[in-house]
Parts: C-alpha cells; sequence; structure tokens
C-alpha cells in the first residue's frame, strides 16, 4: 500500500476517534531535541488563525504542543492543518500534538499546566471566560482578534490579572507588519514631508482604515470551510468588533506611535452604524458545509435568507484626531480580486494613502500626495530627502511620480510577523509600556461603537 493511501485512512481513523471520544492521543510528527522559551499550548481551536504560530517551525517553540478542545468538527480542522503542514513536502513541519478532548477540556488545561503559553482562536463568546481563566493560572496568552466582543469589564479585569501575575496577554496584529502600513508610519514620522497630522473633521477624518473581505474564497469546491457559528453574531461578534480590531489598531498604532493611550480621557465614539450582509441557504451551504441553519441562526432569518451583521463602521475622536474605521464584507470574491484594505493618514504637509483595488492590482500601494497650494518643485525636493531617508532602512526604495502623487516602492526590508512578536514577548516575558494600555482603549472603541450603533434593515451603500 502507498504512504498517501496508508496516511489517507489514519487521519480518517484519528477523525472518528477525535469526534466519538473524550480521550488524550498523540499526533506526531519527527522528533528533536530543543532548548525552546515557549511551551504552547492550544485551546479549543475553531479559527484558521489557531495555526498561525506553526505555520514553519520555530527553534523557541517546542515541536510538541498540548491541545485541550470539546471534541468535534473544529478541533479536527484544526488537527488536519497540522497534519498537512508535517506531511507537505517543501519544508515541512514536525509538530508532535498531543490532544485531549474530553469535557472537562478547561479545567484539565489549567490543572496539567503543560505548557507556559496559551493560544486561543475560536468561538468569541468563550473568550472572557479562556482569558481571565488562563491568566489567572498564570499563562502567557496569545489570544486571536477579538479578545472581547462585548464584555468590556471582563477584559479590562483580564489584564490587571496579567500585570499581577507578570504575564504577557496579546493580540497579535498581523497588518502592522505589512510593508505599505510599516512605510506609511515612517513618512508620517517625517515633519518634513508628512508634516504634522492634521485634525480633521467628522466629514473629512484624519485618520481613516477601511477593509474589504469576502466569506467565500477561491473557486467553489476550494474555499477554507467557516464554521456555522461564524455567522451568528452572538459568537463570532458583530462586524464593528470583530475585523475592525484591526483598523482601530491601526489607527492609533499609526496616528501615536508608542504613545500610551486612556481610553476614559482619548476615546469619543460620536457615532457608529451597522448593517447585514445577506446570504441564502444556497451560500450558507457552501461556505459551511452545513445543510440547514442550526437554531441559534433562526432569529436571524427572514424567508430563509440570513442576516449578518458584519459591516460597519465607527467615527470616533483619538486624542482629538477624528478617526473613522469601515469593515465591508460580500458574499463572494470575484475572479482574480481578493480582499482589499484601505488606509489614510492627512498631514498639514501631505497625505498618506494605501490603495488596493484594481488599478493596484490587489496589492497593498502607498502613495504620497501634496497638499493643494503645494510648489511642485519645491515637493519633489522633499520627496528626495524622504526617499533618501528611507533608503537608510530600507535599501532600494524608491518614489515614482504618478500625475500629481508618488507611488512608494519598496525596498530591501526585514520580513516578520506577529507570530515572531508573540514569541518575542513571551521570551522576554514583558511588552513595551503602551501595548496593554492600547488594547484595551482598542477593546473600549469596538464595544463601545457596538453599543451605539443602530440597525439597519438595508445596506445603505
Amino acid at each position: 500500500m502507498k504512504n498517501s493511501s496508508m496516511r489517507l485512512i489514519l487521519t480518517t481513523v484519528l477523525s472518528a476517534l477525535i469526534i466519538l471520544s473524550s480521550a488524550s492521543m498523540i499526533i506526531e510528527g519527527p522528533s528533536k531535541q530543543t532548548n525552546a522559551s515557549v511551551k504552547l499550548i492550544i485551546l479549543d481551536p475553531g479559527h484558521g488563525h489557531a495555526t498561525f504560530m506553526q505555520g514553519f517551525m520555530n527553534p523557541e517553540i517546542h515541536p510538541e504542543v498540548h491541545v485541550y478542545a470539546p471534541a468535534g468538527q473544529d478541533v479536527q480542522q484544526y488537527i488536519n492543518s497540522i497534519e498537512r503542514s508535517n506531511s507537505r513536502k517543501f519544508n515541512p513541519t514536525h509538530w508532535k500534538l498531543v490532544v485531549y478532548t474530553g469535557t472537562d477540556y478547561l479545567k484539565k488545561m489549567l490543572t496539567d499546566k503543560k505548557g507556559n503559553a496559551v493560544l486561543i482562536s475560536g468561538n468569541n463568546s468563550k473568550k472572557s471566560l479562556y482569558i481571565e481563566s488562563s491568566a489567572e493560572a498564570g499563562f502567557h496568552i496569545i489570544a486571536d482578534k477579538p479578545m472581547a466582543i462585548t464584555d468590556f469589564k471582563s477584559l479590562e479585569k483580564a489584564f490587571n490579572i496579567a500585570e499581577r501575575k507578570s504575564v504577557v496577554l496579546f493580540d497579535p496584529m498581523d497588518l502592522r507588519y505589512d510593508i505599505s502600513n510599516i512605510l506609511q508610519k515612517e513618512l508620517a514620522m517625517m515633519p518634513v514631508l508628512f508634516g504634522s497630522l492634521l485634525k480633521g473633521t467628522l466629514k473629512d477624518p484624519a485618520l481613516v482604515q477601511a477593509n474589504l473581505h469576502h466569506y467565500l474564497k477561491g473557486p467553489a469546491g476550494q474555499t477554507g470551510i467557516r464554521p456555522a457559528w461564524f455567522f451568528d453574531v452572538g459568537q463570532q461578534g458583530h462586524g464593528i468588533v470583530d475585523v475592525s480590531t484591526h483598523l482601530v489598531d491601526l489607527n492609533q498604532w499609526l496616528g501615536f506611535p508608542g504613545t500610551t493611550l486612556n481610553y476614559k480621557t482619548d476615546i469619543k465614539v460620536i457615532s457608529s452604524r451597522e448593517w447585514p450582509t445577506k446570504l441564502s441557504p444556497s451560500e450558507f451551504r457552501l461556505v459551511t458545509r452545513v445543510d440547514e441553519y442550526p437554531a441559534y441562526l433562526k432569529k436571524h432569518l427572514q424567508d430563509s435568507t440570513l442576516s449578518v451583521y458584519s459591516n460597519g463602521d465607527i467615527n470616533y475622536t483619538l486624542k482629538g484626531i477624528h478617526s473613522k474605521v469601515t469593515v465591508l464584507w460580500n458574499y463572494k470574491e470575484p475572479p482574480g480580486s481578493s480582499d482589499t484594505h484601505y488606509s489614510l493618514m492627512r498631514g498639514t504637509k501631505a497625505n498618506l494613502e494605501i490603495r488596493q483595488g484594481a488599478t493596484e492590482q490587489y496589492r497593498a500601494t502607498l502613495f504620497v500626495r501634496p497638499q493643494n497650494g503645494t510648489d511642485p518643485a519645491k515637493f519633489e525636493d522633499l520627496i528626495k530627502v524622504a526617499q533618501q531617508q528611507l533608503q537608510q532602512k530600507y535599501p532600494g526604495t524608491e518614489f515614482v511620480k504618478r500625475g500629481n502623487q508618488w507611488e512608494v516602492k519598496p525596498g530591501q526590508f526585514l520580513r516578520t510577523n506577529s507570530a515572531e512578536v508573540a514569541v518575542k514577548y513571551i521570551k522576554e516575558g514583558k511588552m513595551p509600556e503602551w501595548e496593554a494600555p492600547n488594547m484595551i482603549a482598542k477593546y473600549f472603541t469596538t464595544i463601545e461603537a457596538l453599543r451605539k450603533a443602530k440597525k439597519f434593515n438595508e445596506d445603505p451603500r
């Protein structure tokens, strides 16, 4: 029998065992000796981000990973993903999973103490319990966004526990490590080119972030499966407390780098709104592989059409600067397109704008546009100065004139990601002083926006 056939049989048997039993089991890759500083625990994985620290081997992460979860399809999809990484031909991983699926999985994890860092990525209705319990038990915590969808007080309490226990509580923000956002931040810190951040207005905010996402990606049948609970705002969260977490974070990170924010004095949510993306029964089946709507979704149905309140926008001030975030979800990704990101920073001398549409071939691209009334020749001289400064950190970076704006083409840069940053924080046992209070400020913004949001029966776009 060929190895691939044997692997398929073993995977099928394991799938049945995971779903039907409440026992411990071990899924092994090749064992390697390690002096890793991070011993990882995966708690109740239910989202693809549960694997984000295991895409490649990191010598700082021990290859043996303990998994605690209720038996079911969510944990099985996580296991399948790790097995695919372990068996791929190019740069395979060698994770050894020790899986426990008893009904007392949370209590078992807290008493076993098989690691020092817990990764939580799944059903958001359980996040508050998981985070608070893990912090009290003395684990470092890597929590996929959103850390909280309604319970701000519980999250604030968890940060207090983490401080008392001297553990890291961190939500990875991948957009910080995209080179277009990095260069936007660098240019915003160059007064000679950008000037200073404008205050903006409600109509023309100075800090703007927007994302467009799709439930169905790639050719039919090849898209990633989303769990049915993903479409229940009581479990996944409304759009303005879910994906917008990244956008609120970017406004803080770009506009006030290294600054500690106080949510009680620095943030005022002016207005917010939300509206649904509507799915037909056939669309829901294609995305989830679930034939019928679960009972918990019935309250969101009208004539068999499912309304998911995943779209929204927030208008707020951040230390007096008018800011806005918008998150949009469409059902299906058009052929040749992708999810998109938009970012705008308005300065006294120039605007810094990231676009990622069809014109940019769906690549996040940074543009610099001088403010009206700026002398073109003088601004071109400033562009040259900015290019020289950027090239010292990112050799080869170029500014290319496109009409009345300049496209920034990135040069060489050392690529990093949020997984590496999480490992660094855990290894050092601390984060920058501004990180925790700014996470608290971020979730105050999104949860307060949800409280203010008015639901619309129809999409007003």
